[in-house]
């Protein structure tokens, strides 16, 4: 799905590469959209065909990341909650970047956070239970009174776009009892209301996230939460979802949003990833499976091999990296990332892959054909916070040489476990007669004798990064020696092939 949401939304006859197009500690300050259409013809002529944008929607503070929605339907444009902008920016400069990159060629995805909400306007007296944080099916009070805050009137709004107020009948629980200032998990009372089924089973019952948990069993809350999607992909004119915290939203609810979006709008292709975030093929692979409809998740287990690839060095075995991997079981429903904005330094998954390892990590999802990446912004223009970390050295020609070069045949040369090699054989047909061979190692300086063919004879090839000097020549029977640097990658390419002028070197 994302090959033809990407073809049909894009119109690019190139490799997809998806960037996400913000980290946790960046300064939005209302300016990040613009940021964004500034840097769009860079990322276009780097090789990005599609941006996953940070949440749009009013959270309940300006200057918050944006996770903790408030008003789906405010994207920047109603004095709510400390003014009109979001942390980003306005409505019309949302507008105005999504239309800028689609002109360039690059989609956008919106960030979807429909779990829950925060920033209640009012507080409201019902009746809850508590619940034993480790097993949220074991109600470890009796039925009482509490005060919380579930009252969202979106007064600044004034029903524009959706007339739909929310009390605590639209939830299922909440974490905090006003009255005497209790935090805990509280389950909401109400004929038939009790937690999600179609949710992970870590404690017992993993329905409950955080703030006024939302009950998308409620019809009107199914309703309100259905037509949003339609509304903000019209209005925006986006091209697809990346869900937030899937895992703790009834999976039914989420392919009945996925297939309204995709049979009512204009984006019969919309391309839909979500944020199943477990180190666990199996329960990816059951997730998948139950939705009835095409849908992609990031590839949790993979990054925990980068992790453990970077924290290991020489010690790991690179012929292991795919092993338990959803690109490796179904890759057309995996995004592969090496980082992103919950597992960078500092945040609540911290796991952050080892900087040596990043380009390691960035050459096997980038140029090779499984999978559909992710690029994170951070490793592509460093992060900021208390820990700020450098880019990812020359991160955008590795796009660039995915855009350009990784095509055709896969050739593996996987005979070591530290030094590994693939020649991409191009694609003549498609005129892409310019392929390219790779070697990384976790290890030494390294090696590999692969074969890229004899109509390749005689040729001169050279490390499109530059980080091993010097030329192959390609022998009479096709083959060659190419090297690689110790916890390295090179990138080799004909020295004058279609293209090459792009990487300045």
């Amino acid at each position: 799905m994302s090959s033809h949401a990407n073809a049909e939304y894009s119109k690019k006859d190139h490799n997809y590469t998806m960037l996400q197009a913000f980290e946790w500690y960046i300064d939005g300050g209302g300016v990040h959209w613009k940021r964004i259409a500034d840097l769009v013809p860079e990322l276009a002529s780097m090789g990005m065909t599609a941006m996953w944008l940070p949440p749009p929607t009013k959270a309940a503070g300006q200057d918050s990341v944006g996770y903790d929605i408030f008003d789906l339907y405010d994207l920047g444009e109603f004095d709510q909650k400390g003014g009109k902008r979001t942390n980003w920016g306005t409505k019309a400069e949302l507008i105005a970047a999504i239309t800028k990159a689609r002109e360039h060629g690059i989609v956008s995805y919106v960030d979807a956070v429909l779990n829950h909400r925060f920033g209640a306007e009012r507080k409201e007296t019902f009746a809850a239970v508590e619940v034993d944080n480790d097993d949220r099916t074991k109600e470890v009070s009796e039925l009482y009174d509490i005060e919380g805050w579930t009252g969202f009137d979106f007064a600044g709004r004034g029903g524009k776009y959706s007339d739909m107020k929310y009390t605590f009948n639209h939830f299922t629980g909440v974490d905090y009892n006003d009255q005497n200032q209790k935090t805990a998990i509280y389950k909401i009372h109400g004929d038939g209301k009790d937690w999600a089924l179609g949710v992970d089973k870590e404690n017992t019952n993993y329905d409950y996230l955080m703030g006024a948990d939302v009950d998308h069993e409620h019809s009107d809350v199914r309703a309100d939460y259905l037509n949003w999607g339609k509304w903000v992909t019209e209005e925006l004119g986006t091209a697809g979802f990346r869900f937030d915290a899937v895992k703790h939203i009834d999976r039914s609810f989420i392919a009945d949003f996925v297939k309204s979006v995709r049979a009512e709008t204009s984006k019969p292709k919309m391309f839909a990833v979500g944020e199943f975030w477990k180190d666990s093929l199996e329960d990816l692979e059951a997730y998948l499976d139950s939705l009835g409809t095409q849908f992609s998740v990031f590839d949790a287990p993979l990054h925990y091999n980068f992790k453990e690839a970077g924290d290991r060095g020489s010690e790991y075995d690179l012929r292991a990296i795919w092993d338990g991997t959803v690109v490796q079981k179904r890759p057309i429903d995996a995004v592969t990332l090496v980082e992103n904005h919950d597992t960078q330094i500092g945040q609540s998954l911290e796991s952050a892959v080892n900087t040596a390892f990043k380009p390691l990590a960035y050459a096997l999802i980038l140029l090779r054909p499984d999978g559909y990446p992710c690029v994170f912004w951070g490793d592509l223009y460093g992060t900021g916070g208390d820990n700020p970390q450098q880019a990812v050295k020359q991160l955008g020609d590795l796009v660039r040489a995915r855009k350009l070069f990784a095509y055709g045949e896969v050739r593996d040369y996987w005979d070591h476990m530290n030094c590994v090699g693939w020649v991409r054989m191009g694609e003549p047909d498609k005129g892409r007669p310019d392929g390219c061979a790779v070697v990384i190692s976790n290890g030494d300086e390294g090696n590999k004798r692969m074969e890229v063919g004899k109509e390749h004879a005689n040729e001169q090839w050279t490390d499109v990064l530059g980080w091993n000097e010097g030329e192959v020549v390609i022998g009479e029977d096709g083959w060659a020696e190419f090297r690689c640097s110790a916890m390295s990658v090179s990138v080799w390419v004909k020295s004058d092939a279609k293209g090459r002028e792009e990487f300045g070197r």
